[in-house]
């Protein structure tokens, strides 16, 4: 692997990621941390490369988004094990421009446009049926007028500084390349596995 952008690695291992892969190749781990560098993990979906960072979606109520807005500060991990590959990549993060975020979410299917308009996501559920009730009366209402995406609801975008690219070998004999930006260009190194 001598390719000078880790982007362009990137595009070519995700490319083949997509054939022939057992299991969703967009799902990632995305892990934050409150200013005190207490880290949290869970897997998102990846939605693509949009204003130039790789876009994920939320409501901004959520955990991850209160830790991304105190420490904007974070890391994606892609793992494809049919390929025996790992993608990690650490950045900034920023929301997106509303646009980006009201054009994804019209490709969304109706009932997940609902559920994320009628959903407090992260916060305590004390009544399970009032949140039913709530989706059922917009899925209603959605019948006549348009589900319009609520202002707490939105893309983020991770601006990479640093990626790793991990192949599998064996014998624990893996192959890690570095890529770590130095100001506009991409300083490239082999860790040891």
């Amino acid at each position: 692997m001598t390719l000078a952008n880790p982007l362009d690695v990137f595009l070519s291992w995700y490319e083949e990621a997509k054939c022939g892969a057992p299991i969703d190749p967009d799902i990632i781990a995305l892990a934050t941390a409150t200013p005190e560098g207490r880290p949290s993990v869970r897997m998102v979906l990846f939605r693509g490369l949009r204003e130039g960072g790789f876009s994920f979606f939320t409501n901004y109520q959520s955990r991850k988004s209160v830790e991304l807005s105190e420490n904007s500060f974070a890391a994606i991990v892609f793992y494809w094990a049919h390929l025996g590959r790992q993608v990690r990549i650490e950045g900034a993060v920023e929301r997106l421009s509303a646009e980006a975020s009201d054009t994804y979410f019209r490709q969304r299917p109706l009932l997940s446009q609902i559920t994320a308009n009628v959903s407090l996501q992260s916060q305590p559920m004390p009544d399970e049926r009032e949140f039913l009730k709530r989706l059922e009366e917009l899925e209603e209402s959605s019948k006549t007028l348009p589900v319009l995406r609520s202002p707490e609801w939105g893309g983020f975008k991770l601006m990479p500084v640093r990626y790793e690219f991990w192949t599998h070998r064996e014998h624990r004999r893996h192959e890690r390349l570095l890529y770590e930006r130095s100001g506009k260009e991409w300083k490239q190194s082999r860790l040891y596995p």
